[in-house]
């Protein structure tokens, strides 16, 4: 099949031939289902690889591209553009991971090994047909992009740089379905193709890792441990999981394994980046669940590199920043000087200014960290007032009690000037609660905007019980937490709580206010939930204390970018 040829800018470029399920054998002789589109024309190029479980043939859909959460949005379309890369040159290369759509073999719970094995398979494969020239590159954002880690990890010969956007879950667990140790479970939704990725996998043979490779008897206490959990219970879903885990094998290993451990760092890409040897250009937007995976990556590659930082998530069909891609791939695929490594290594784009800046490393060079403390009458300052050792308090209602977030404030007086805050905010403060855990949310907002008490401008989230602080995890871009083992809370007790915010590059106007919020739960139903990446809250009703005086001084930490 032959698709016409395209006009975008171009004088003269290529029609497009496509091959559908395509099979191209693994090491163990599973066979992967691909679709090839490639140029009509003879001739060796260059190869472009995007691989997934959420099914090849919707990847192409045609439906022009939507905003997130529109009617007909699908976030699962996130393969990219052949119709713009096949014409300039490119192969480009749709496939199914093993076990789901057309391909044989057996999907093994998220990014299981055979994942990055089965990619350099293909990508080996690929640099033998005739019509490729040796050269391979790999496309996609989220899935597709973590995937992309994986398989360079394995070093194919032939793979020669990548492009991962949107990295899913670098760190399985933390930045994966634990965030700060509070089970989220977007993987309920994009698993089944509820909203708002009403496609989710296309699941062929895929199975529960834990049924699989746990014994009998110690397989049925994980399951019971997990069924006499409260939390778990409140939600009739999630025990209707797992009761029956066929329906979601994928979450039911992560509610099996509610703490950090070996079933994660087996699968958590972040343990295997120092395999990466090739050119990497990490990109991706602030102000999201993807924010903290895309920096840690960037930050710990020691390859050539990029990194660019936008402002959403965009719409799907993905297709948003393909000229830079194309620039990426005609430098290292192709030998075109394109410039692209002549520039600074960042570029961030920040809110509200609208305006794209560069710099050399993250967090920025000339970020000063500012204080702001919590203080008395939803005060939020740069100076602390000492005085008052009375602590603010807000008591939550389990879900099924009530669907009222309760929470506590804290403003700035209206700012004299602009401030650009660029980089991962983090809290410490000092609370106690009459439980023995909770979680605590953590919001920073503009007040006034157009979004205010709607999308938080960075959020986070912490567990008390995984209060440790773990030296050896933190970094100058991250809070680190032990996560492998939980300590309940005596009830009463103030304790220290340090929790990371997912990072921003945001400028609050001259006359808006800073407004710091701290409470426990996300809402389904509620509108200040963006999207469904919710996450499992407490079935008790908690009294939470929030200390702020001369002994407790508790208080959020910008990364305040100094006017030039």
């Amino acid at each position: 099949m032959a698709r016409g040829k395209k006009e975008v800018g171009f004088k003269s470029m290529y029609g497009i031939k496509v091959e559908n399920n395509v099979y191209v054998p693994a090491r163990d002789g599973v066979r992967l289902a691909v679709d090839i589109y490639r140029p009509d024309a003879p001739g060796k190029f260059p190869a472009l690889l995007a691989l997934s479980p959420y099914g090849k043939e919707v990847q192409t859909f045609d439906t022009p591209p939507q905003p997130f959460g529109k009617s007909v949005f699908e976030a699962s379309i996130e393969a990219g553009n052949p119709d713009f890369f096949v014409p300039r040159g490119y192969v480009y290369v749709i496939g199914d991971l093993r076990g789901t759509g057309y391909s044989e073999g057996e999907y093994e719970g998220l990014f299981s090994k055979k994942e990055g094995e089965d990619g350099a398979d293909i990508v080996e494969w690929l640099a033998q047909q005739s019509w490729c020239n040796g050269k391979i590159g790999m496309a996609g954002i989220c899935y597709f992009a973590t995937i992309q880690l994986f398989v360079a990890a394995e070093q194919p010969p032939h793979l020669k740089a990548i492009c991962p956007w949107e990295i899913f879950a670098d760190d399985l667990y933390n930045h994966g379905l634990y965030e700060g140790g509070v089970l989220n479970i977007f993987l309920y939704g994009l698993y089944t193709g509820t909203y708002p990725a009403r496609c989710g996998y296309a699941p062929k043979n895929v199975i529960s890792a834990m049924i699989k490779n746990t014994p009998p008897k110690k397989l049925e206490q994980l399951v019971e441990k997990a069924l006499s959990n409260p939390d778990l219970r409140q939600y009739p879903y999630l025990y209707h999981l797992l009761k029956y885990p066929e329906k979601n094998p994928v979450l039911f290993d992560f509610m099996l394994n509610p703490n950090d451990g070996p079933y994660y760092w087996e699968r958590s890409v972040c343990n295997r980046v120092n395999k990466i040897k090739v050119p990497t250009y990490v990109g991706g937007p602030l102000f999201s669940f993807f924010s903290q995976p895309q920096i840690n990556i960037y930050n710990t590659l020691k390859v050539p590199k990029k990194f660019l930082l936008y402002s959403n998530m965009g719409a799907r069909p993905w297709k948003t920043q393909q000229e830079e891609v194309l620039r990426w791939y005609d430098y290292w695929l192709k030998g075109i000087d394109t410039g692209i490594m002549d520039e600074p290594p960042i570029r961030y784009y920040t809110a509200v200014d609208n305006k794209w800046s560069k710099a050399n490393e993250w967090p920025i060079e000339s970020t000063a960290w500012t204080k702001f403390y919590l203080n008395s009458l939803e005060s939020l300052s740069p100076e602390p007032d000492n005085y008052n050792d009375v602590p603010d308090c807000f008591v939550q209602q389990p879900l099924y009690v009530s669907e009222k977030r309760a929470r506590v404030q804290y403003l700035t007086p209206p700012l004299a000037e602009d401030l650009q805050v660029t980089g991962p905010p983090r809290i410490i403060f000092y609370a106690a609660i009459d439980a023995d855990d909770t979680n605590f949310r953590i919001d920073v907002r503009d007040e006034p905007s157009d979004n205010s008490g709607i999308l938080p401008l960075a959020s986070g989230w912490l567990k008390a019980s995984f209060r440790a602080l773990d030296k050896n995890k933190t970094t100058p871009w991250e809070i680190g937490h032990d996560f492998t083992k939980s300590i309940p809370v005596e009830p009463g007790e103030i304790n220290e709580y340090v929790a990371q915010l997912r990072p921003i590059s945001y400028t609050f106007k001259a006359g808006h206010r800073i407004k710091l919020e701290i409470s426990s739960i996300d809402i389904p139903t509620d509108p200040e939930t963006y999207d469904v990446m919710w996450h499992v809250c407490s079935s008790k009703p908690t009294l939470h204390k929030i200390y702020r005086d001369g002994k407790y001084p508790s208080h959020l930490l910008l990364p305040v970018i100094p006017k030039d």
